[in-house]
């Protein structure tokens, strides 16, 4: 059996410190080791792992036991990037960052690119650069001994931001670059399967709201995964094409079935989401070796759960990992470079050599007869007592005018009456800082009186319950305002503990 996972971890070192706050004795690599054995898969594929190579470190690269692919974003740090953990068992043929072959190094790659005319090379460029794509081949032997070629695609489509209508047509052609690769390769020969955070949710039924989104189906994205899916329903338009969802294909009817809820709300604790993340096998191989499909929303750590299949297949080691493994960079491989290689050794001017010389001639300790010339002419350090030598420690201590008592100096004296000093001691004869501290407080409660302190927090209409303060972060002629919105999570309108309608600006505009 072949068990795979795809889990969008939204920061890898995100599940790792849930891990770490459970117990803080562990280290990020056993945080790891943890995270994978809980996934229990032999191929783990991760999006979203904000990770560039500049930060990469060995304890999130190298894992006993595995073998590791990284992509990583060229333009942003913190953003996008995917990485595949593959067991020693499951080592792959060969492995290649991207979906163009720009990247490629010609050595351990996948191939089969397919025809990209329709690109420039700007633009694929553009759509490699984002570490959204990265590709592992694997030998596999079926049930009766066949040995073929799977082919894994770990993808974090891009996400349409409101704001940025542009990303709209970056995703369409990362779309279009996607299905071409993939084509390719099953023209090929090798079976695929495309498994990741599509960031589409497909049908009605992968979305809570659907039914309030004008032009649900109508949605370019949706329409694309029309075009790449074979999805036979008697409810709906059937559609052929060359690859199948396979946990439809297991659950089509299943509601809820959502992989991903928004933080904010914590619609997750209702269940209000979407289902942005697949497993997407071509048809004859989920007809004839998908076992099972599934989703794993008991997975903590993330906005999204992992999402996972099982095949009825095993898996053919490579002898040896293709050279886009984390383990060969130099950085990690043991074999980087000195410092000194990066020193250039240049020929030195004969004056400046003659002037260096002199310099380090001077810089040199002195003989000992020049020592003794030195102590002879050295000035002798002034007396102790004289006029000369070191101040009087009383003389530190001069009268502050801004007292309304004699200074402390004066008063610590023999000829001081005794009560005196307790009065001082205990804060009885009062100095300019115990009057200022008067002042403030006085001025403290004043305008304590005038202002009233802030506001009580109003309890929302639905629930009559206290509400949670807000922030507007989206742009606009709001942003960075404060508003007042019910607490409960988000649900369906329907489920009255969902949080209500409620909504209140903390201070007028």
């Amino acid at each position: 059996m072949l068990r795979i996972v795809s889990w969008n971890i939204n920061g890898i070192r995100s599940p790792l410190q849930r891990v770490i706050n459970e117990d803080p004795n562990t280290s990020t690599t056993m945080a790891l080791e943890r995270t994978l054995d809980k996934l229990n898969a032999d191929i783990v594929c991760l999006q979203e792992t904000k990770v560039t190579r500049d930060v990469l470190t060995e304890p999130l690269a190298i894992i006993e036991g595995y073998n590791s692919y990284f992509s990583f974003c060229r333009n942003r740090s913190g953003y996008s990037g995917v990485a595949t953990f593959c067991k020693d068992s499951t080592t792959p043929v060969a492995a290649e960052e991207g979906l163009s072959g720009l990247l490629a190094t010609q050595n351990g790659d996948v191939g089969c690119y397919g025809d990209m005319d329709e690109f420039t090379e700007e633009e694929l460029r553009a759509l490699d650069n984002e570490g959204r794509a990265l590709l592992t081949q694997h030998k596999i032997r079926t049930q009766e001994g066949k040995e073929k070629t799977l082919t894994l695609i770990n993808v974090y489509c891009p996400h349409v931001d409101p704001g940025k209508p542009e990303r709209l047509a970056f995703k369409m052609h990362f779309y279009r670059l996607l299905q071409i690769r993939a084509e390719a390769l099953l023209a090929a020969g090798s079976h695929v399967i495309i498994l990741g955070d599509l960031n589409t949710a497909h049908r009605p039924i992968d979305h809570w709201d659907s039914v309030n989104l004008e032009c649900f189906e109508e949605d370019p994205g949706r329409k694309w995964m029309d075009g790449l899916l074979s999805t036979p329903d008697s409810q709906a338009e059937s559609h052929v094409g060359p690859f199948i969802d396979s946990y439809r294909c297991f659950q089509p009817k299943q509601k809820g079935a959502f992989t991903c809820w928004s933080v904010v709300t914590g619609a997750r604790y209702l269940n209000y989401g979407s289902r942005l993340d697949y497993v997407i096998g071509d048809k004859s191989l989920v007809i004839d070796s998908f076992q099972a499909s599934f989703l794993m929303p008991e997975i903590m750590g993330s906005d999204h759960c992992p999402v996972g299949a099982v095949l009825n297949v095993s898996s053919v080691p490579a002898k040896q990992c293709p050279p886009l493994c984390t383990r060969f960079l130099p950085e990690f491989s043991g074999t980087q470079l000195k410092i000194f290689h990066f020193l250039v050794h240049q020929k030195q001017d004969p004056a400046i050599k003659q002037s260096t010389l002199q310099l380090s001639k001077q810089s040199q300790p002195p003989s000992h007869q020049n020592k003794a010339r030195l102590h002879s002419t050295r000035p002798r350090p002034a007396q102790v007592g004289s006029n000369r030598g070191q101040r009087n420690l009383k003389s530190y201590f001069q009268p502050s005018p801004n007292l309304e008592c004699p200074s402390f100096n004066a008063l610590v004296t023999p000829e001081m009456p005794g009560e005196v000093l307790v009065k001082v001691m205990k804060g009885q004869v009062k100095t300019s800082d115990s009057k200022a501290k008067d002042e403030k407080e006085v001025q403290t409660s004043f305008w304590k009186s005038v202002l009233g302190g802030p506001l009580p927090i109003p309890l929302c209409k639905g629930h009559r319950e206290p509400c949670v303060l807000r922030t507007v972060k989206k742009p606009g002629p709001n942003l960075g305002r404060h508003f007042y919105m019910c607490a409960r999570p988000q649900g369906h309108p329907s489920d009255p503990s969902s949080r209500c309608n409620f909504f209140l600006w903390s201070r007028p505009s």
